[in-house]
């Protein structure tokens, strides 16, 4: 699409997107579905019609995000939540209320999830209020309805939807007990006066954000928490985003699946990470170790090698579902015969289809490898890890990567993870 960087642009400034984080056909469609939804003549066209109407700016961003929520998703994170919420009430002494901001709260699954594993806590309504942020009016209108269909229920444990739902013609109806305890409202997390005249908060959440976003970005994204919370408040990340927190000066509490950290000191600044320079690391470093190949049927496979790309030498797909094997084998072929380019083209073509997918991700993230991009094949690894946080592959490919640049101790957690298949705090 001619232009197209000027539109990437807008929604870096916008909100932070790091377009890696998505891939470069996932906002061309956005702008292709917003040119024909404006009834505008061209992306020239188009471009005129965002500068001037904020309506349309918002319409944009709503058509590049795609949530991906579920109620308690991440269980040991809401485990971990309720006992600090429960032992934080004790130390108030009935003071005052907690606080707990979620942020993004998406269609509201986050936030509501809360608030039922503070009441299965046994914690009364009066001893906490959430409050919950999202960039999309659209998302928030959705989230204060309280009604999900079955894509939001997830696992083998649905107790909770016996106890807070009710059954209606498309789908399941949260109570109102539970509704009443949320705060809903638009913000923008890159606003410096977001919530600046608000009570600091306890407990944050924010997963699954930071992993769009550049380092600069995440680093401002972590900042701006600090100010929010107390300084004996807890934040919980994502599972791809508990390294970043490490390396940025934040303390794992160390509940194993949780996520969960504490900034060391709010009196003090975070302190950057010093970034290990490339070029002194061993060549053997560099290499990711390869997956074992296989075919179709899952048995080990021959990968045919390329003299002009000796790292797709190892590129194989990880067992994937029955329907997108096809499609995977085909970016194997593609990629093993040295055509990088096609090969995340063919990515990117998948995912602006099926929408993301933790396999295309760790694709991406090969693809990159083999291209000598290895910040550009982080970030699809852990995109990989937030959409499937136990993917062996991605968490052997990214401990290699880290190990490269000198994080020797959250290379060896990682390469723990994937050997034990038990998410754990990196």
């Amino acid at each position: 699409m001619s232009g197209a960087q000027r539109f990437v642009d807008f929604l870096k400034r916008q909100i932070g997107l790091e377009v890696g984080s998505v891939g470069i056909s996932v906002i061309e469609r956005a702008v292709r579905q917003r040119i024909a939804s404006a009834c505008a003549a061209d992306a020239d066209a188009y471009w005129q019609v965002l500068q001037h109407s904020a309506k349309e700016r918002q319409a944009l961003i709503e058509a590049v995000i795609v949530p991906e929520t579920s109620f308690f998703r991440y269980p040991e994170s809401f485990a971990l939540l309720a006992r600090l919420a429960g032992q934080r009430l004790l130390s108030l002494a009935g003071s005052r209320a907690l606080r707990i901001l979620s942020l993004p709260c998406a269609t509201g699954e986050e936030p509501y999830t809360i608030v039922m594993a503070l009441f299965d806590a046994g914690i009364a309504a009066a001893q906490f209020q959430v409050d919950a942020l999202d960039v999309s009016p659209r998302l928030i209108e959705r989230a204060q309805q309280g009604r999900y269909g079955n894509n939001s229920f997830r696992g083998a444990q649905l107790g909770y939807r016996e106890r807070y739902f009710s059954a209606v013609e498309d789908g399941y109806a949260l109570d109102e007990s539970v509704r009443q305890q949320v705060r809903f409202q638009c913000g923008n997390l890159l606003d410096p006066a977001l919530l600046a005249n608000q009570p600091l908060y306890d407990l944050v959440l924010c997963r699954n954000l930071l992993i769009y976003f550049d380092q600069a970005t995440q680093e401002a994204v972590l900042a701006g928490f600090k100010r929010l919370m107390r300084q004996d408040g807890v934040i919980f990340v994502g599972p791809a985003e508990a390294n970043l927190a490490s390396r940025l000066g934040l303390q794992t509490l160390g509940t194993p699946q949780a996520f969960a950290f504490r900034y060391p000191d709010a009196s003090l600044p975070i302190e950057r990470p010093a970034r290990a320079p490339q070029a002194s690391q061993p060549k053997a470093l560099r290499q990711p170790p390869a997956p074992p190949a296989r075919s179709v049927d899952g048995r080990p496979r021959t990968v045919a090698r390329h003299k002009a790309h000796p790292a797709a030498a190892s590129l194989a797909p990880p067992p994937a579902a029955e329907n997108d094997t096809a499609q995977l084998q085909a970016i194997a072929s593609l990629a093993n015969q040295g055509h990088i380019a096609q090969a995340q083209q063919a990515c990117e073509r998948l995912l602006a289809e099926q929408g993301p997918s933790a396999e295309v991700f760790y694709w991406l993230g090969l693809l990159s490898d083999a291209s000598g991009q290895p910040t550009q094949a982080q970030g699809f690894y852990r995109k990989a890890l937030y959409l499937q946080p136990q993917h062996p592959e991605a968490l052997s490919h990214l401990a290699a990567l880290l190990a490269a640049q000198g994080d020797l101790a959250a290379a060896g957690r990682l390469r723990v993870r994937a050997a034990q298949g038990v998410g754990k705090n990196v």
